[in-house]
């Protein structure tokens, strides 16, 4: 059996941030000083109706999640690149695919990684980031009803008043 050496993990006080208290280091919450010494944390209400403590805004980037984002939407056969509001919901991308695929918003099921997604949930709320593929599909309940209707219609055809059936024996 081999013996290991102990190492020693210790840090002193100094080295862990002593400014204070009222550092803006990540995790630490966003502090304002008055002029009259007071301390002010603000607050933000999230579309989920979280209240959340407020980010600090960074120049350049959308921290925030707030903006316009590409969102890559496969189908089986190709894909489209769509920029919406990464604030949007799954519905109203619906709305927007049904413009470009032809497929109405309830015959489509919308799936990101891995779960199909309901119509109220908001893109940003469940991680959907710029250049984030979506995969669209057809709901086979109605895809199976168009083609039991097609096959309905063309099984009532008519040669001029009089309908006619095939009849099989």
């Amino acid at each position: 059996m081999m013996k290991l050496r102990s190492k020693r993990f210790g840090r002193s006080s100094s080295k862990l941030g002593s400014n204070g208290g009222g550092g803006n280091k990540k995790g630490s919450p966003s502090v304002e000083r008055s002029g009259s010494g007071n301390m002010e944390i603000k607050w933000e209400l999230r579309p989920g109706g979280m209240l959340v403590q407020k980010r600090e805004e960074s120049s350049g980037s959308e921290s925030s999640g707030e903006g316009m984002i590409t969102v890559r939407v496969s189908t089986v056969a190709k894909w489209h690149d769509i920029p919406i509001e990464s604030t949007s919901t799954f519905g109203e991308l619906k709305t927007i695919l049904a413009l470009v695929t032809g497929l109405e918003p309830s015959e489509q099921r919308l799936l990101f990684k891995g779960k199909e997604r309901e119509d109220g949930e908001h893109l940003h709320m469940v991680g959907v980031k710029d250049k984030d593929k979506v995969l669209l599909l057809e709901d086979p309940a109605i895809k199976e009803r168009k083609k039991l209707h097609g096959n309905h219609i063309a099984s009532s055809q008519q040669i001029g008043n009089h309908p006619f059936r095939t009849i099989s024996v």
